[in-house]
């Protein structure tokens, strides 16, 4: 096979769920080379096979400058040159820039057979002064700003003093860069694909797609539904592609409380992370989805509005202040959160199942906790409300599954019955049979005065919960859909066309 990257009919299943089907991709020498596509696309699974980390299904093949090599096999993919650079950069932050390039490299030795730190110190610069970035490579990386710990990942990816690289795959690498850093990386990849490395790149933003990609793949449900030179399209006919139809967008008008009504919610001049400036309103009763593509401020929403994560701003339930940095504070006010990392932020592994039901609503008296029998009696009943299994209050948390601790996190705070609730990837890790159940909850507590805010990247998620849903992108509001608006195809849409949006 002729380029420099050629893939070949590759498909990936998971249980009952085609996620590829027949993907085709090719790449020439010094090409960059975008793979686009909405959430749930393929586009990570795909990557994840190149990588190594996914085994594709019998009949995929795949080349390197005319060599094959097996797919699902990371280190046939190093071998063949093939380097990543994730979102999350996979840097250990504790080390400096000298153990991260090096780490998985061969470190330069001495004559005594141990390792040259000068000389691996005067590499890692080398490396890192010819993509651009000066760094001190004694500093921790986690002391680093994200440009420079961005290039620390690349000069990682390019370290050559095993085998060459030849393909970079750049997979959502800069969703939290500032647009300077941006530009800057631009010039790096130019640089590259200049001396005949090609590139990857996966992004969400299209303006990026269009100002730095030659040819574009375009993935929609696990199907190349396109490939095209980047010089003969816009903003508007790549959305196109990825959607499957042409979407007069425009902006629905808001469901608010009036002036006369106090919000359950009210968020104003909120900063936090990559949010700028945001002003929200969520009525009694009313379930607020929130979206956006990586780097949007959708990420970092829910612990801002919670008090768990640094803020700026202003956030009320019910006309009283929320303080910032006091969860405890945000609860007693009315105000839930069921975070996306229930591990480190939702879980109390070693107790029971009915221990974590049962503690963020223990009465207390005459200053001391203690435990009321027949709330302790009403939490086993959620077991079979959302068909926790194994069905063992007594169990400890840790022994679940990912699912099931979910829908434990879920049935605390709907016990609890906060003013607001926000969910942050309210079914993630949920079975299929389980998410219209946790649906079907939220939507009846919400009709009973609850409010919601639903941050989530699952588009029929926000289409089947949503009586409003606010697209961010640069940490602002881009626009809102409302009644009719709420489609699938208009969701991705408002998420992707950014500056296309009509006011």
């Amino acid at each position: 096979m002729s380029g420099r990257l050629a893939v070949v009919d590759v498909s990936k299943r998971f249980a009952t769920q085609r996620v590829l089907s027949d993907v085709s991709l090719d790449v020439e020498a010094g090409q960059v080379h975008a793979l686009v596509g909405h959430n749930g696309s393929g586009k990570s699974t795909l990557v994840k096979i190149l990588a190594g980390y996914h085994a594709a299904e019998r009949g995929a093949r795949a080349w390197v400058d005319g060599e094959p090599f097996k797919l699902g096999d990371p280190d046939a993919a190093y071998e063949r040159g093939l380097r990543f650079v994730h979102q999350d950069l996979g840097l250990v932050e504790g080390l400096d820039a000298v153990d991260n390039i090096f780490l998985g490299n061969v470190y330069p030795r001495n004559r005594w057979g141990r390792i040259d730190w000068t000389q691996a110190r005067r590499e890692a610069a080398a490396v890192l002064e010819e993509l651009g970035y000066s760094i001190d490579v004694r500093r921790p990386v986690g002391a680093l700003s994200l440009a420079q710990r961005t290039g620390v990942a690349l000069a990682r990816a390019l370290y050559q003093r095993g085998r060459k690289a030849r393909l970079l795959v750049l997979d959502e690498a800069t969703s939290a860069l500032p647009s300077t850093a941006v530009s800057h990386l631009f010039q790096v990849i130019r640089r590259l694909t200049r001396r005949g490395l090609s590139v990857v790149y996966i992004s969400h933003n299209l303006e990026e797609v269009l100002a730095i990609g030659d040819w574009v793949t375009v993935l929609r449900d696990g199907h190349v539904v396109a490939v095209e030179d980047v010089a003969a399209l816009d903003e508007a006919r790549l959305v196109e592609r990825m959607v499957g139809s042409p979407i007069p967008l425009s902006a629905g008008a808001a469901r608010s409380p009036s002036s006369a009504e106090v919000p359950a919610l009210r968020v104003r001049e909120l900063s936090a992370g990559a949010i700028r400036g945001l002003d929200l309103d969520v009525a009694v009763g009313e379930i607020v989805g929130v979206t956006g593509v990586a780097g949007s401020g959708r990420d970092e929403l829910a612990a801002a509005l919670f008090g768990s994560e640094p803020r700026r701003g202003e956030v009320a339930v019910l006309g009283r202040r929320v303080p910032p940095g006091r969860p405890d504070r945000s609860i007693a006010l009315g105000l839930g959160l069921l975070p996306t990392d229930r591990g480190r932020n939702g879980l109390f592994p070693e107790m029971s199942v009915r221990d974590n039901l049962t503690l963020p609503i223990l009465p207390t008296r005459a200053g001391r906790l203690l435990l009321d029998k027949r709330r302790e009696a009403d939490a086993d009943t959620w077991l079979d409300e959302l068909g926790i299994r194994p069905r063992d209050p007594t169990r400890r948390m840790r022994e679940l599954s990912g699912g099931n601790q979910q829908k434990v996190l879920l049935a605390r705070w709907l016990r609890a019955r906060p003013k607001v609730l926000i969910l942050d990837e309210p079914t993630q890790g949920v079975d299929v049979e389980t998410v219209d159940h946790i649906h079907r909850l939220i939507q009846q507590a919400a009709a009973e005065g609850m409010s919601f805010v639903v941050c989530s990247s699952d588009t029929e998620e926000l289409r089947e919960l949503s009586d409003r849903i606010v697209v961010l992108y640069r940490g602002r509001e881009q626009c809102q859909l409302t009644g009719p608006d709420i489609t699938r195809e208009a969701i991705d849409t408002a998420a992707l066309m950014f500056t296309e949006v009509a006011s």
